[in-house]
């Protein structure tokens, strides 16, 4: 396993999930999503439209390899898929990975989506792997977005990494601020990761807008920070936005 990445804030605890999460994220492309690993979707425990067994259904037909439901403020939409996932292990014992199967089900890491203020901007930061029952983060876990001190994006990254967690900034060129104003701020207060891999443009067939991957590419690197992706899924299906 790849050792963590340098820019990662040491001084926080990190879970085993999320040191092979970090790994999955290294090796992410642009081709990645929306059929291999998918780290940005919605059920309609916050504001997307299916309901999490739906979605897990769609994530074993898709053969997704590895994916996070990143409801916001919630993780009620995670763990009613852990739920079923365990359900559907047992209505199907020849259908799921074994050491002889060629079927894997998708690995499912705990995810969030958290509004944020950074450089007196509203962003989304999307935290995975944590623990979910972990007191830093038990305010943030409430159905509504933090106020006052709360949201600031400094706090909500501690929060996020207190509890073993990744904390990565979403879609970095959809906010009032540039991304080459937004993810150097966001790298000094220490977060992990942006993410780079995103359908801007909201095309038929998802695949990352072109101009804009390139400069949040070039802004991971430079800051060396992680590369995620994720079709952002708030519709009926996951290899699209709506």
């Amino acid at each position: 396993m790849a050792e963590p990445s340098a820019k990662l804030n040491t001084s926080y605890p990190t879970s085993p999930s999320a040191e092979e999460l970090k790994d999955i994220f290294q090796q992410v492309t642009a081709h990645s999503c929306p059929r291999h690993y998918n780290f940005h979707m919605h059920t309609h425990c916050s504001d997307g439209k299916l309901s999490p067994g739906g979605l897990m259904e769609q994530a074993i037909q898709l053969q997704l390899k590895g994916f996070a439901i990143t409801d916001h403020h919630t993780i009620q939409g995670y763990e009613t898929a852990c739920q079923w996932l365990e359900n559907w292990r047992w209505t199907h014992p020849s259908s799921w990975s074994s050491s002889h199967s060629k079927r894997k089900l998708p690995r499912l890491w705990c995810g969030v989506e958290i509004t944020s203020s950074l450089l007196d901007v509203d962003v989304h930061i999307l935290g995975y792997a944590f623990n979910p029952n972990h007191a830093a983060l038990k305010h943030y876990l409430q159905g509504a977005a933090p106020m006052g001190q709360d949201r600031q994006a400094k706090l909500v990254i501690q929060a996020i990494q207190a509890a073993g967690g990744i904390a990565v900034l979403a879609h970095p060129v959809r906010y009032r601020e540039s991304p080459e104003d937004l993810i150097p701020a966001a790298a000094a207060l220490g977060i992990d990761g942006v993410e780079t891999y995103y359908a801007y443009d909201h095309p038929p067939e998802w695949r990352p807008t072109p101009d804009k991957t390139e400069r949040v590419q070039s802004l991971a690197k430079a800051h060396n920070l992680l590369s995620t992706c994720g079709t952002d899924s708030h519709g009926m299906t996951l290899t699209r936005r709506m």
